[in-house]
């Protein structure tokens, strides 16, 4: 290999990596070693600060959310409609874009290809950027589409309200996401609890404000939550500046970054898709509750459920984040052995913390519903919906971290592929058979939702099982380019 090779070659070959490496026994029983106690303790500590940032990110909107749907019924529909259209079309969108980094990112920096990372970083929040704006076009056409696909009118116009002031937040959501990225691929985990936390804090008191201190009323909730996510990513961005941490990862702006665009988006959009379907799986029925009998129950019932679904994920999602980062990292350093290990760690963890997560909605449903509505109709309606709930958040647990697993190993086109099949073939149509020809409604919704889960779990756990994993040795010299061993 010259050593004359640019990092931008680096890149791509990380990225045409073919896992042809001879077998390694070693490899075949990672599966069976029943704890690794350093790992594990490795991955706790690691999992605690992403769940307390995820979870305080996305409890931004739903914050907005709850402010708004107190203000009455038809707000509290149109906020939930607003918000699941807001994450199908955007938010989930975003956060699948920035999940190339977690493959560059990751094995970069176990590569110890440094300067590479703050590079990625830029070149992501330029099609970050890109895709808000086309986005946000057609954000301002929120009220004849929801129309178009046979949402009430009233809820329709109310929903195109909240996501006009929402619209600003995209962007600032896409740039955090990014950073997210960087800072987790690093193990640099601190630091985004305070700037998760303290924003969160923030936004309590701007949303309580502007929605019942001002005129602006319901708007002044989406508007309180674009405040606060560009607070988050002006906070973060200050840091990434000047911390000491990133002196080799960050070396300032580059027009370097542009050429790396094109190589981001081979990844990044496979990944977006891989989200975005499963994301989508979950809107989708919101949109179908609104089709049903009794429309703004069934819409806030369902929305209520999906927003529950995706708390517990967030909560789980670090467990997932800690999956791919450990992955990432030990693959980039050519260890496929212990990333392995690393996983099957993950795996055990998460089912533990999705017993946890179980066990306090079980017991405590009424007190989590109460905090959507004060209406005893929703509330008891969505104390059927509890069992149901609990079994997909379990399912939801578990494929979380082998889907971490799939965008820190490079896999997110077959993982997108997985989701298509398993929601879109499997899901939905039993979904939709089950609520609409056998009458029950949001439970058969809920059910076919989590024969999909199942579904991807299993397939993805089989994939996991079964394929040969990439295995990346770096060469140290003067420019630190990579040598694939095959």
């Amino acid at each position: 290999m010259s050593r004359e090779k640019s990092y931008s070659e680096a890149t791509e070959t990380l990225l045409s990596v073919v896992d042809h490496h001879h077998p390694d026994d070693k490899d075949r029983r990672w599966w069976r070693k029943v704890w690794d106690k350093e790992e594990a303790r490795r991955q706790v500590l690691f999992s605690l600060p992403m769940i307390a940032s995820n979870v305080s990110f996305l409890s931004i909107t739903l914050v907005s959310l709850m402010f708004a749907g107190h203000l009455g019924e038809l707000q509290l529909a149109g906020a939930t409609l607003a918000n699941s259209w807001a994450t199908v079309t955007g938010f989930a969108f975003m956060t699948g874009l920035s999940g190339s980094l977690e493959t560059l990112c990751g094995q970069g920096f176990g590569a110890k290809l440094y300067r590479m990372l703050g590079i990625y970083l830029q070149s992501s929040c330029i099609i970050s950027c890109f895709f808000s704006i086309i986005i946000s076009i057609l954000w301002f056409y929120t009220e004849p589409i929801l129309i178009l696909l046979q949402q009430d009118a009233q809820i329709s116009k109310t929903a195109a309200l909240y996501i006009k002031y929402l619209t600003p937040g995209l962007f600032a959501y896409g740039f955090v996401q990014n950073v997210l990225r960087f800072l987790q691929t690093q193990s640099i985990l601190l630091p985004l609890v305070w700037f998760s936390v303290i924003p969160m804090g923030i936004h309590l008191g701007v949303a309580y404000a502007l929605v019942n201190c001002t005129d602006l009323g319901f708007a002044g909730a989406p508007l309180a939550a674009s405040i606060s996510l560009w607070i988050s990513f002006l906070s973060l961005s200050v840091y990434v500046f000047f911390a000491k941490e990133f002196e080799k990862t960050w070396e300032g702006f580059s027009l370097e970054s542009f050429r790396h665009v094109i190589t981001n988006l081979k990844l990044s959009l496979p990944s977006a898709a891989m989200v975005c379907l499963e994301y989508w799986a979950f809107e989708l029925l919101v949109l179908c509750a609104g089709l049903m009998p009794n429309s703004e129950l069934n819409t806030s019932l369902i929305a209520m459920c999906v927003n529950t679904e995706a708390i517990a994920y967030m909560t789980t999602y670090g467990l997932s984040a800690a999956a791919s980062t450990r992955v990432s990292n030990e693959l980039g350093a050519g260890h496929p052995t212990r990333a392995k290990n690393a996983m099957a760690v993950t795996l055990k963890l998460s089912v533990l913390l999705a017993l946890v997560i179980v066990l306090a909605l079980a017991f405590g449903h009424d007190i989590w519903a109460a905090s959507f509505s004060n209406s005893s109709l929703i509330i008891n309606q969505f104390a059927s919906m509890t069992p149901l709930l609990l079994i997909s958040i379990t399912i939801d647990s578990f494929q979380g971290v082998l889907s971490g697993v799939a965008r820190g190993s490079g896999w997110q086109l077959l993982a997108a592929w997985v989701n298509m099949g398993t929601f879109y073939f499997i899901g939905m149509p039993i979904a939709g058979l089950l609520a609409f020809k056998f009458k029950l409604y949001a439970k058969g919704l809920w059910i076919g939702l989590i024969c999909g889960l199942s579904c991807q779990a299993g397939v993805l756990l089989l994939i996991t099982m079964c394929r040969k994993w990439i295995k990346i040795e770096i060469s140290e010299e003067s420019d630190r380019q990579t040598k694939i061993i095959v």
